[in-house]
């Protein structure tokens, strides 16, 4: 059963210090002794690899950082709201604290889909830059506080893989009418080139995909892929990592119950979300590796990239997309050209530097 809590006003149960039972209001002065507790509901399976279990890390370290004074309860998908109601719920305090990604919420802001990934932009290090130091994270406060919420980067999948086809693609011709599913800019970008895409949660694809209400599926990348088993029911696997260079997972608390905190409950939160932020993107790098040997070498999948005609007309269609939404919405621009100018600035450097440094070891075999 749905609770729906008004937070400016609403009185909140707390442990050691108080009665049995007893209420006191939720404000600024509370002391140390008091407990706060919050539910978390998340677009996740409950306790899914890295993605549910990034949830419950953020969760534990809230409590942990904070001695005990917070205590975060963890929802699954479904469990208290459905996964695509995350923001929503959140927003109008039915939960204080969510686990998410800002791109499923394109129908409430259209600017909230620069804030996990554009297709051909940021790598995760130069995202992260561009949250920490080049005031995407700014931005991100701006267009969230008019839905009621504070966001966080909180957990990066790293590049993502381009998704799971059960037929092979050799040419665009191959890609017209299939049924995807792939979200944000990226499936708008799909579109243009006559493929249907849509926006299923995680915990259908699989199904999806089996009864052929799906042709082809984007989900992560092999780590979560396997654990869905994906590959037992479409064969090619699509490394074209064009849509999704970094996949950034976000932490959203209810504004009112954020500015309630004191200001070092406030700190234990902040520094907590960036902690499961890099320990999520640590994860992903080696499980991913791990889990790709295990489809590769256990289960025969067969490892594609698309065609260049593919990757090509992906881009000029990614780049209408983003300059009609760009063009019709305020708050996008004001994003993207912040986006786009700290992707140039920091590129040059990635070019010479990481980028450069991986083709040398390709060439020497290291």
């Amino acid at each position: 059963m749905q609770r729906r809590v008004f937070l400016k006003n609403s009185l909140k149960t707390v442990g050691v210090g108080a009665a049995a039972g007893a209420t006191v209001p939720f404000i600024a002065t509370a002391s140390a002794q008091e407990t706060i507790t919050w539910d978390m509901v998340t677009s996740w399976p409950k306790n899914f690899p890295a993605l549910g279990t990034g949830a419950n890390d953020f969760a534990a370290r809230i409590e942990r950082m904070s001695g005990g004074r917070m205590k975060i309860r963890v929802h699954g998908a479904g469990e208290l709201v459905p996964a695509m109601e995350v923001f929503d719920a959140v927003g109008e305090g039915t939960a204080e604290l969510g686990h998410s990604a800002s791109y499923y919420w394109r129908g409430k802001t259209l600017a909230a889909q620069f804030f996990t990934a554009v297709p051909f932009g940021m790598t995760t290090t130069e995202t992260n830059a561009w949250l920490y130091h080049g005031g995407g994270q700014e931005l991100w406060d701006e267009e969230y506080a008019k839905h009621n919420l504070k966001p966080f980067p909180v957990g990066n999948t790293g590049t993502q893989m381009a998704g799971w086809f059960k037929k092979e693609i050799a040419s665009l011709a191959d890609m017209q009418g299939l049924k995807l599913r792939l979200p944000g800019l990226a499936g708008e970008a799909m579109n243009r080139i006559g493929v249907t895409t849509v926006n299923t949660p995680g915990s259908e694809i699989f199904t999806s995909l089996q009864t052929g209400v799906l042709d082809a599926a984007d989900w992560v990348g092999p780590y979560n892929d396997l654990a869905f088993g994906l590959h037992q029911v479409a064969p090619y696997y699509y490394t074209s990592a064009w849509n999704e260079p970094s996949a950034v997972l976000e932490g959203m608390v209810n504004l009112d119950a954020w500015n309630a905190l004191p200001d070092d409950l406030k700190a234990v939160v902040s520094e907590a979300a960036m902690a499961s932020n890099l320990a999520m993107i640590s994860e992903f790098a080696v499980r991913n590796a791990e889990a790709l040997e295990t489809l590769v070498d256990e289960h025969g999948v067969q490892l594609r990239t698309f065609p260049e005609e593919v990757l090509v007309a992906l881009h000029d269609a990614a780049r209408q997309v983003l300059a009609e939404q760009v063009e019709k919405d305020e708050a996008s621009r004001r994003v993207y050209d912040s986006y786009t100018a700290f992707q140039q600035k920091v590129r040059r450097f990635t070019d010479v530097g990481e980028f450069a440094y991986l083709k040398t070891r390709e060439k020497v075999g290291a």
